[in-house]
């Protein structure tokens, strides 16, 4: 069961969007130079459609355009029936989701998405602002996979 450890509203981790960012714990990619390796351990509460919904009540004076799951790496399977729930039940909002491998994990519908952000933070490389990075930022259209990385560069 995925669980979360806090949530932020967050205005740079998906292009052009506000979003309510979701902080899940039990991360297995434990990249060195991690800003949150806080979440490495297995600690925090479920995240349930409760307390989704009840993320999106408490933000109401926020006007949000995305929810971004942060992590979720050692359950992919979790991840995407919680980006199908929030597709269901909110689909004017757009749904995104951090992960530290370096592929989209099979066992995610990309349909339930608008972006993904693949690749572990290597400090050499920086992350989505670096044009060394080796992370990637894509977003999700019913027409395909488009690599939209290069609108994190200055």
């Amino acid at each position: 069961m995925l669980k979360y450890v806090n949530t932020d509203i967050v205005f740079q981790e998906f292009p052009d969007e506000v979003t309510l960012a979701i902080n899940l714990s039990n991360c297995p990619c434990h990249c060195p130079g991690c800003h949150s390796s806080y979440l490495w351990k297995d600690v925090g509460q479920p995240l349930t459609p409760r307390s989704i919904e009840d993320f999106l009540r408490d933000v109401g004076h926020v006007r949000l355009t995305c929810v971004g799951l942060m992590g979720g790496d050692a359950e992919p399977e979790a991840v995407d029936a919680v980006a199908s729930y929030i597709r269901a039940n909110h689909p004017q909002l757009k749904v995104g989701w951090y992960t530290g491998r370096t592929t989209i994990s099979p066992s995610i519908d990309k349909r339930h998405f608008d972006y993904i952000k693949v690749g572990p933070y290597l400090r050499h490389l920086g992350g989505l602002d670096s044009r060394r990075t080796n992370q990637r930022m894509f977003r999700i259209t019913p027409s395909g996979i488009q690599d939209i990385t290069s609108r994190f560069w200055r």
